[in-house]
């Protein structure tokens, strides 16, 4: 899978999470971007991000996440 075509369901992950049709993420978004976005709707995401793609992350790789690029490069490790 390209980065082009995670970036394409991971955007449809966050319009759902969030209940907003107008998230368009990329690489530079943080939490700090995106209205809603805290610790109880980061695990949400996490889940919905997982069941999306049929992966798992383990704990170190969801807590230490500094944006969405570091996200897509986990999820397309994954999928490998």
């Amino acid at each position: 899978m390209t980065r082009e075509e995670v970036y394409g369901k991971l955007n449809e992950v966050f319009q759902d999470v969030f209940d907003d049709e107008d998230i368009e993420v990329n690489d530079g978004t943080t939490s700090a971007d995106v209205d809603g976005w805290d610790s109880l709707e980061h695990i949400n995401l996490i889940v919905a991000v997982e069941r999306t793609f049929g992966i798992k992350f383990t704990m170190g790789e969801t807590t230490g996440l500094k944006n969405v690029g570091e996200m897509v490069d986990k999820i397309i490790a994954h999928l490998g």
